[in-house]
């Protein structure tokens, strides 16, 4: 049976992956944190749905001068596939990437529509890779950026950023910090965001991001693979990281080599690969 400690140290993990620069997700919040105008907004589809819902706020409030959505396939496509197509009235989603998909839910249920889409990137890295390369194709500013992805990912793709385009400046507003309770004496949501991930991916995303954050040589900064900057993760977060597996509380996810793509390992950024497309590619093998 789960415990207080549990859920303490899995909301450890929340508060620091889920990395939130600015309270609340206003264009003057977001401006003030930036230093002036942000100049594109961006939304990844490894998000859930609430993240959708959010964007949607942000492009309302005008938080930014351009707006785009990145994800081709990868890991969590199928889960928000699944969810689409409750929300998108049945309509068949096989094959529609992630930002094809967040692009139907905006204009079918906000009637928004978005500057740019790219259907290419497939993992974390190349969704850095690709959003620039895309930016810098359309000739959009991106010297200000918002960054809005899962709750688990965040923190990985402000590194992500920082080592690609370390001129820029970075605001972060996860899409949602969605915490765990005790229910019952068992691990769960009391008030979960729409599209929720299921506990169990959840507890494995949010376990998966600190071996890969940690700065060592099976980690993704500079003095593992390469593939992010540098990140500082304190002591609190590996404590609890440490605890939960003691205790067998979830499991870190494996990358999928399924989704590393044509820049080499899963989540390597390297910039001379980057590619640069708006075309919407079929189901991936």
């Amino acid at each position: 049976m789960a415990g207080a400690a549990d859920v303490a140290d899995l909301n450890t993990l929340v508060g620091f992956c889920a990395r939130r620069d600015v309270d609340v997700l206003s264009r003057g919040a977001v401006e003030d944190c930036a230093d002036g105008p942000v100049d594109v907004a961006i939304l990844f589809g490894g998000s859930i749905l609430a993240g959708g819902d959010l964007f949607a706020r942000a492009i309302t409030d005008g938080v930014a001068a351009r707006f785009l959505i990145v994800g081709g396939q990868g890991h969590s496509t199928d889960v928000l596939r699944a969810t689409m197509r409750q929300h998108l009235g049945g309509d068949d989603v096989a094959g529609e990437t992630e930002a094809a998909l967040f692009d139907r839910y905006l204009r079918q249920r906000y009637d928004i529509q978005v500057d740019l889409l790219e259907h290419e990137s497939t993992n974390c890295g190349s969704n850095v890779r690709h959003a620039l390369a895309l930016l810098a194709a359309e000739g959009v500013p991106h010297r200000r950026i918002l960054l809005i992805q899962d709750a688990s990912m965040q923190r990985r793709m402000d590194a992500g950023f920082r080592l690609f385009a370390p001129a820029t400046r970075v605001v972060n507003f996860a899409a949602h910090r969605t915490p765990v309770e005790l229910i019952d004496g068992e691990l769960g949501f009391r008030s979960p965001p729409e599209g929720m991930w299921p506990l169990d991916r959840y507890v494995s995303l949010l376990m998966g991001e600190i071996p890969r954050l940690t700065d060592d040589p099976a980690g993704y900064g500079p003095a593992g693979h390469g593939f992010i900057a540098h990140v500082d993760v304190p002591a609190d977060v590996m404590q609890a990281y440490s605890a939960l597996r003691a205790r067998g509380v979830g499991a870190p996810r494996i990358a999928d080599q399924q989704w590393a793509d044509a820049a080499g390992p899963v989540d390597n950024p390297r910039p001379q690969d980057s590619v640069t497309s708006m075309s919407r590619p079929g189901p991936r093998v």
